[in-house]
């Protein structure tokens, strides 16, 4: 009980008025936001409008009990909307009954993973995946975004193709049938909500849109061939359970894998940066728990799945939002839209809808992070790059896929290649510096001075050794090598055996090893191992410390 107590948030523990007006105030801003952006995300998901306002209500309850950000603002976001239609549309044709079913099975999917990696406390894993990939990604999901709201930009049919250059050709030869109503109206659309998202950010430009087309709509344009929403249900979202198919979960289980990393990535990244200008701390697996009850929530509730969107979250800061409080409030007034104005939104244009959803994804669009990147580390550079062609090029998940396992390759690629520098004095500054940046610097006869930079494990060990034999080939003489272990912060049981055995064989050609600067957990596992016990196996607190003891400086510290 008292573990279920410590769950809770402190705003619903000990609930004050203190900013009780500001939260209630930016729920209410975050409604107008949420509705029309609901009801777009929805449909691009390939569910009927109404189904977005579902996974408005509850889910965003439910995270206000379970999550760790206080401004967090949870619901429908265009690039899982997307990820959704791709996972399930293969399966099923989109907003048909078991379509929707399968989107209810693909979310309690989500939902269950989520809750169980939070209970797993397996936030951390997160830290293993490069922004590089999350930039490439939603940059070319942006696009992907944009080129599929062009059948209702323009009033025509297409199909369901990944590849976004076929995509294209395919909206190029279907651009003459464009209704000339809806694509005046979509590109007005368009036109005015981006002017307005430019001069004046926190006006609730989406809100005039819906209204003005559905006036337009009403009075003559749905004659014209403009499409519309057409009858939205009214009342709550009635309790679901997805049909469970042995089939279905397997084919569903890799787009549920990346909607679980894509989603938790974009919610834990702006839940973590509003945080810091806050002032308040995010668990993350606490935020695991927080989205997967969500999506299990929404799952059951006729919903599909939620994660926390970058620009209602912003918008929720910027309005004043304190606590959780303004989800609650958000939550109140999409179930009172769903209960007493779904009927307005009959005659609403879908290019309205399209139009909202384009002018949100471009900011997704994020070009100067390329740039960015590539002038700091070209490898970063490649990985947005590569990330980006191939979510274009092959598909949502399989371009996701790939720039994962290519940042992992370059991580194990690094971690197995470790920096790895020959010291010598800087008198100048009384200092041991890379000789290769310090020309200058002293090096000592007979004496070779190495410092790995990395923690040493079983699949470094054979680089330092190459590294040794390279240093120890173009250096006749050596009679010591001292390795400076400053930089490894941890060692493994293989690395101690390589080192070692390494001990031994340069012993047989008359090189001795000596050890310096071992920090506290590497001193603790060569402990173990016995070193102290075992001749030649001499470390010592510093390089000045071991030079001395090996006599290479004099006792008074020679001319260091």
């Amino acid at each position: 009980m008292l573990r279920l107590v410590r769950l809770l948030p402190p705003w619903l523990i000990h609930p004050n008025r203190d900013g009780l007006r500001d939260d209630l105030i930016a729920g209410s801003t975050i409604a107008v936001m949420l509705v029309p952006q609901a009801m777009a995300y929805a449909m691009l998901a390939g569910l009927p409008p109404v189904v977005g306002l579902y996974a408005s209500t509850l889910p965003l309850l439910t995270y206000a009990l379970l999550g760790s950000s206080r401004q967090l603002a949870v619901g429908p976001v265009a690039i899982i909307s997307l990820m959704v239609f791709t996972a399930c549309a293969p399966l099923a044709q989109s907003g048909t009954t078991d379509y929707v079913a399968l989107v209810l099975l693909l979310t309690i999917m989500i939902g269950f993973i989520q809750f169980v990696a939070g209970l797993l406390r397996l936030g951390f894993v997160v830290n293993f995946f490069s922004q590089a990939v999350i930039s490439g990604f939603t940059s070319a999901a942006a696009i992907v975004i944009a080129l599929s709201q062009m059948k209702h930009l323009l009033g025509i049919q297409l199909g369901t193709e990944k590849n976004v250059f076929k995509l294209v050709a395919e909206i190029a030869r279907h651009a003459p049938e464009a209704n000339g109503a809806t694509l005046a109206l979509g590109a007005a659309s368009v036109a005015g909500l981006w002017f307005l998202k430019k001069r004046f950010p926190h006006f609730p430009s989406a809100i005039l849109f819906v209204v003005v087309g559905t006036l337009l709509s009403y009075f003559g344009l749905s004659k014209l061939g403009v499409e519309t929403v057409g009858a939205v249900p009214r009342g709550l979202p009635g309790f679901t359970m997805p049909r469970f198919s042995l089939d279905a979960v397997r084919h569903l289980v890799p787009a549920a894998l990346a909607i679980c990393f894509v989603g938790y990535m974009e919610s834990i990244s702006v839940a973590k940066y509003v945080a810091a200008r806050a002032g308040h701390k995010i668990d993350p697996n606490r935020e695991l728990l927080g989205l997967g009850a969500a999506n299990l929530v929404a799952s059951l509730f006729s919903g599909y799945p939620v994660t926390g969107g970058l620009s209602r979250t912003a918008v929720a800061y910027q309005a004043g939002a304190r606590t959780q409080r303004a989800a609650v409030m958000t939550s109140v007034l999409i179930l009172l839209t769903l209960l007493l104005l779904t009927p307005l939104f009959y005659y609403l244009p879908k290019a309205v809808l399209s139009a909202i959803i384009v002018v949100a994804v471009g900011a997704l669009l994020d070009y100067k992070e390329a740039v960015h990147l590539f002038r700091i580390k070209r490898a970063d550079g490649l990985t947005f790059l590569l990330t980006f062609v191939c979510t274009l090029a092959i598909g949502i998940e399989q371009g996701l896929l790939i720039g994962l396992v290519f940042s992992l390759g370059l991580f194990i690629w690094r971690s197995s290649h470790p920096h790895t520098a020959e010291l010598g004095y800087l008198e100048s500054e009384g200092v041991f510096r890379n000789v290769l940046r310090h020309p200058e610097a002293k090096v000592y006869p007979g004496t070779l001075i190495l410092r790995p930079d990395a923690s040493l494990y079983f699949a470094n060990t054979k680089f330092l050794e190459d590294c040794l034999a390279q240093d120890v080939a173009g250096r006749p003489g050596i009679r010591w090598i001292v390795l400076d272990m400053s930089g490894v912060n941890d060692i493994d049981a293989v690395a101690v055996d390589v080192l070692e055995k390494l001990v031994g064989a340069y012993r047989h050609r008359g090189i001795e090893f000596a050890f310096a600067a071992m920090k506290g957990p590497v001193r603790d596992v060569v402990k173990r191992a016995g070193w102290e016990e075992k001749q030649g196996h001499v470390h010592y607190p510093s390089l000045q410390h071991a030079l001395r003891g090996i006599r290479v400086l004099g006792d008074s510290g020679g001319d260091l």
